[in-house]
């Protein structure tokens, strides 16, 4: 048995989907230790100064914080080159419709992917999970869609998955390739779709287990409210569960198609309207929101507030990507939606833990701290949640754990980090 004692606060939020609305909404347990057996939690105790099982490890949290691992449920992680050109375009004024429109956008990354061979990808994604584990994220979704080939886009979800085999954070992968059209289906979506969308395709994704949701991209630069449809219904028929890019740049709908179609989420919401909403909340679809992409694109952030007050559970994740949201840091991203939003750390908290391991159909097991729970743990140098969130930019992590193991830890005599296994 693993004990970790002398946690200043421990914070969590109860298992997901959880309303935001709520309050209490975290848990805070005080001069705290947690004890560890099998990789689950074996039990939370509060004030604790009691005497030691015989042959107990312990681990000293040093009057730190606890938090459950953080859940990065939207990322992009798997795609190679840049386009810092694309950065230095928007600051001149030009919009993210405007470039993707003449030809850059998903389509540049596109290139460098159907170069890159799968090692390559690998190689290129692991230092970014690194680095994602060091900022406290223990799972992370990662979708398909820069290949926008058959051979490509299993090549990506072959990539992810072997991402998960050879470090500690957990990869959860997304099929999509409805990211956009390919240059060389201009003017033909559907015989695009036909190709990416054919029985043998996605009975050899479900077979592989290469990928455990289906996503699309709703917008007028990608594909209508008809082909997402076709998208996801005909995906969900593989077990591929549905997701959605949705409402971003213009409204038409899309929110309300997550709706009808039984969505496990809805992500970005930058315009949705009051149907939108209703429609969701009716459905009981989650709504994903993105803060770093809009500060990194300079636009307005999505009305979390009004989407809290409806009722409906929000989860927070960085899209991180490599065109509108080159953040690879989820706490800075709960300081975004703290600033920008008006999110309390403790709506922070619960949207990047407890709603987003909900959205992965895994609030089973991750994202709250309970018996019985796996033990997924960051220990940060501070003693409260706040001054994690008010620390904007400035990793907090001091340990990690993935089911009870130290994968990270700090260095803290060099102030850098290194990963661990004890």
């Amino acid at each position: 048995m693993l004990i970790i004692r002398n946690i200043a606060q421990l914070c969590t939020g109860p298992r997901g989907p959880v309303r935001l609305d709520a309050d209490p909404l975290v848990r805070r347990y005080h001069n705290a230790a947690v004890a560890i057996d099998g990789g689950k939690i074996a039990w939370i105790k509060e004030h604790f100064d009691e005497p030691l099982p015989d042959g107990a490890r312990v681990i000293d949290a040093g009057g730190g914080c606890m938090i459950p691992g953080l859940i990065d449920c939207h990322t992009h992680t798997v795609f190679a080159g840049s386009r810092e050109g694309e950065f230095v375009q928007r600051i001149q004024g030009r919009s993210y419709a405007e470039i993707a429109e003449a030809g850059g956008g998903i389509r540049n990354t596109m290139a460098a992917v159907r170069r890159a061979s799968l090692e390559v990808l690998v190689e290129l994604a692991l230092p970014r999970l690194a680095r994602m584990l060091a900022w406290g994220v223990t799972t992370v979704e990662i979708k398909s869609g820069y290949g926008l080939t058959v051979d490509d886009e299993f090549k990506m979800l072959r990539a992810i998955k072997a991402c998960g085999a050879r470090q500690p954070v957990e990869c959860v992968a997304t099929y999509l390739a409805a990211h956009t059209v390919p240059p060389e289906f201009d003017g033909d979506p559907d015989v695009y779709l036909d190709a990416v969308l054919a029985y043998d395709v996605l009975e050899r994704i479900k077979n592989e287990e290469l990928a455990e949701f289906a996503d699309v991209f709703c917008e007028r630069t990608a594909f209508d409210v008809a082909r997402s449809r076709r998208v996801l219904e005909t995906c969900a028929r593989f077990r591929l569960a549905p997701r959605m890019h949705a409402d971003q740049i213009t409204q038409m709908g899309a929110s309300r198609l997550a709706a009808e179609v039984r969505a496990r989420s809805a992500d970005h919401l930058e315009t949705i309207d009051d149907g939108g909403i209703a429609a969701m909340k009716d459905a009981g679809i989650i709504a994903v929101l993105l803060p770093a992409c809009s500060f990194y694109l300079g636009v307005s952030q999505a009305p979390a507030a009004k989407l809290i007050a409806a009722g409906l559970p929000v989860a927070i994740a960085t899209d991180f990507n490599p065109g509108s949201s080159v953040v690879e840091s989820l706490s800075l991203t709960m300081s975004i939606a703290c600033t920008q939003m008006r999110m309390t750390p403790e709506q922070c908290l619960v949207a990047a833990t407890s709603n987003a391991a909900a959205v992965l159909n895994r609030a089973d097991r991750i994202g709250a701290l309970e018996p019985g729970m796996d033990a997924d743990l960051v220990i940060l140098d501070v003693p409260n949640l706040e001054q994690m969130c008010y620390f904007a930019g400035r990793s907090c992590t001091r340990t990690v754990f993935k089911r009870g193991e130290v994968v990270w830890r700090a260095d803290g005599a060099r102030g850098t980090c290194h990963p661990a296994m004890e």
